[in-house]
């Protein structure tokens, strides 16, 4: 991906995931209850939330890409049906929306927590990935803002994406190095924002997903993600815990669907 087109997702996601959300052929979904896998095949479409972002979905003209995107369609595809997207950046609105049926499966990387096991269910392994802290190099060895190791985030204030489940690890480490970790959750943003308002200096810290970070780096020079805040950890999909038949069919594809080129080539070009 050229630095200058992942910049422009960056700044102007928020906008064009808007946008997106109007360029998608999908029907106006009234709240219901969660479907499960027959009530989908006999609909024809799956219903998908996902976070516009340059890893897991985002358009660039006419073109719709991204790595969560293209697993989903690829299901969809195998399944005989049609995919509907619906890229939306809190993480809130997604567990809202899977619970009142606007969406059946949210397929984006979810962080996988015992707390979000008692309220989903959570699909085989996606990817791999962890948690990194974002803030803006330093010249100085003797800038106080500058994390130089976890130790350091003591009585810091950490930016994250509203309801994001990495909120349960950065309490935990607060606990891990005896000290207070404030955390500032913002709604309307999501982690390619965040990790902007960092780089221009509009906030100091923000916790996201290492791959998401990685990519903004390249465009981004000023940004430091050397700092981890969790171990490497699984990521998974989520659908309601009322769609066992719909965890099944995915688990049955995925374990397949990874063992194949389609998959690598897939992986390959995001990641």
């Amino acid at each position: 991906m050229k630095k200058t087109k992942l910049l422009k997702y960056i700044i102007l996601g928020a906008v064009a995931a808007l946008v997106a959300t109007f360029l998608l052929p999908k029907k106006e979904i009234r709240k219901g209850h969660p479907r499960d896998y027959a009530e989908i095949v006999a609909d024809g479409t799956l219903r998908a939330a996902t976070e516009y972002n340059s890893i897991s979905f985002y358009v660039d003209g006419d073109t719709l890409s991204g790595f969560h995107y293209e697993l989903i369609k690829a299901f969809a595809r195998d399944h005989g049906l049609k995919v509907a997207i619906t890229p939306e950046m809190s993480f809130n609105e997604r567990l809202e929306g899977l619970a009142d049926g606007k969406f059946d499966v949210i397929a984006y990387g979810i962080l996988v927590t015992s707390e979000l096991k008692d309220s989903l269910l959570l699909t085989s392994p996606i990817v791999l990935n962890r948690q990194v802290l974002v803030q803006r190099k330093t010249a100085s060895p003797d800038d106080s803002l500058f994390i130089k190791s976890q130790l350091d985030l003591a009585g810091k204030t950490l930016n994250i994406v509203k309801g994001s489940p990495s909120i349960l690890r950065i309490r935990n480490l607060g606990n891990e190095i005896g000290d207070t970790i404030y955390i500032k959750e913002i709604e309307k943003y999501g982690s390619e924002q965040l990790i902007a308002l960092v780089a221009h200096g509009d906030i100091d810290y923000a916790v996201c997903d290492e791959s998401i970070a990685r990519a903004a780096a390249d465009s981004l020079p000023q940004i430091d993600i050397n700092t981890a805040i969790s171990f490497t950890q699984f990521y998974s999909w989520g659908v309601s815990k009322q769609s066992p038949a719909l965890l099944d069919s995915l688990n049955t594809w995925l374990e397949k669907f990874k063992k194949g080129k389609e998959y690598e080539t897939i992986y390959k070009r995001y990641y």
